[in-house]
C-alpha cells in the first residue's frame, strides 16, 4: 500500500468496521438490495445513507450555477459539517464522515479522537476541512487498513493503457428538518427540500430513483448503504434473541472477510498449482495435457460468452 490513500470497496462489513476502529460506538451499515423506502425504514433509527455510482466523465459532473436536482445551499457549507474533497480515494471515508459527524451527540457516539477532529475542523471553510482530512494520519490509517491486498499493482500508479471506469462516493442524511445530499466535488451541500427523520427513507429514494434514471437503462452498477444503529443493541432491546444471533454471525463474518483482505494469496495459489502440477504428471496416460486443454476451452467458452453479453464475472465497485 502506498503512502496515500487506497481505494475501499462498498461494503457493510468494511464500513462498519473503519466506524468501529475511529472509535464509532453502536453504529453500523447495512447494505440495501432493493429502492424501496419500506426496506430503508425497516433499519429505524437510520442515520443516512452513502451512495456509490458510476462517475460521469464524458459530461460536466459540478455545477457553480445549480446542480442537476435540488439546490446548493451556500450557507449550510459553514453551518454543517461538509469537506472539499482534495484527495483521491478518499470519497468513501468522506461520504462516511458526511453523515457521521452532522449526528447529535445524542444520537450518535462517535468517540473522543473524532469528536476532537469534528470541533477543530468545524471552525475551517470547506476547503481547510479537506485538507485536515487528507492529512488525518488517523483516518488514513484507519482507512488504509481496509484496502485490499494487491501484491501486483499500486493502484496510485497507474499509466497508459485503457481507462477504466470511476466510481464516486455521496453522503444523503436529514438535518434541522432539510435533505441535505454532501458531496464533497460539489461547491456546496445541495438541499433536497424539508425532510423528517421518518419522512427521510420516502424523501432519499425518490431523489435516488431521479439520479438513477439519469444513465442509460443499462447501467446497473450502483450500491446503496445505510448508516444505522447498531442491530445488535435493538435486538437486545426488544428481545429477540433470532435476530441477535443472526447479528452476531454476521459479525463473525465480517471480520473473516476483513482479514481476507489484508492479505494476498499467490504463494499459496502458486502452491496449490504446483501440487497439482505435479499430481497430474505421476497419473500419467497424458493426464497432464488432458487438464490443461480442458482448461483453455472452458476459458474460451467464457470468453465467448461474454462477447454475447452473456456476463461470465462479476464487476467490483470501488471508491
Amino acid at each position: 500500500m502506498s503512502g496515500g490513500w487506497n481505494t475501499i470497496e462498498s461494503d457493510a462489513g468494511v464500513f462498519t468496521f473503519l466506524l468501529n476502529n475511529l472509535g464509532v460506538q453502536n453504529v453500523q451499515f447495512e447494505e440495501l438490495l432493493t429502492l424501496e423506502p419500506e426496506a430503508l425504514a425497516e433499519l429505524y433509527p437510520v442515520y443516512g445513507v452513502i451512495f456509490l455510482f458510476k462517475y460521469p466523465t464524458d459530461t460536466p459532473y459540478t455545477s457553480t450555477d445549480k446542480p442537476l436536482d435540488g439546490s446548493f445551499d451556500r450557507d449550510a457549507a459553514e453551518r454543517l459539517w461538509f469537506a472539499a474533497q482534495t484527495i483521491q480515494n478518499a470519497c468513501g471515508t468522506q461520504a462516511l464522515l458526511s453523515v457521521l459527524m452532522n449526528r447529535d451527540s445524542s444520537e450518535v457516539d462517535i468517540g473522543t479522537q473524532l469528536q476532537d477532529f469534528k470541533e477543530f475542523t468545524l471552525a475551517l471553510p470547506p476547503e481547510f476541512r479537506g485538507e485536515a482530512l487528507s492529512n488525518s494520519e488517523l483516518i488514513r490509517g484507519v482507512h488504509n487498513s481496509f484496502a485490499r491486498s494487491s501484491p501486483f499493482v499500486d493502484e496510485t500508479q497507474r499509466q497508459g493503457g485503457e481507462a477504466e471506469d470511476a466510481f464516486h462516493f455521496v453522503a444523503y442524511t436529514p438535518i434541522d428538518g432539510t435533505l441535505y445530499e454532501l458531496d464533497g466535488l460539489q461547491p456546496a451541500p445541495i438541499s433536497h427540500g424539508p425532510c423528517t427523520t421518518e419522512d427521510f427513507p420516502t424523501k432519499v429514494i425518490e431523489v435516488l430513483q431521479r439520479r438513477i434514471a439519469r444513465y442509460d437503462m443499462s447501467e446497473i452498477r450502483f450500491n446503496l448503504m445505510a448508516m444505522v444503529r447498531d442491530r445488535r443493541v435493538t435486538a437486545r432491546e426488544i428481545g429477540d434473541s433470532e435476530m441477535l444471533a443472526r447479528e452476531e454471525r454476521k459479525r463473525r463474518d465480517w471480520q473473516f472477510e476483513n482479514a481476507l483482505r489484508r492479505h494476498n494469496f499467490v504463494g499459496f495459489a502458486g502452491a496449490v498449482l504446483k501440487g497439482v502440477v505435479d499430481m497430474k504428471l505421476k497419473q500419467g496416460d497424458g493426464a497432464y495435457d488432458k487438464w490443461i486443454e480442458e482448461a483453455k476451452a472452458k476459458t474460451r467458452q467464457r470468453l465467448e460468452s461474454r462477447k454475447k453479453g452473456g456476463g461470465g464475472e462479476d464487476v467490483e465497485m470501488e471508491g
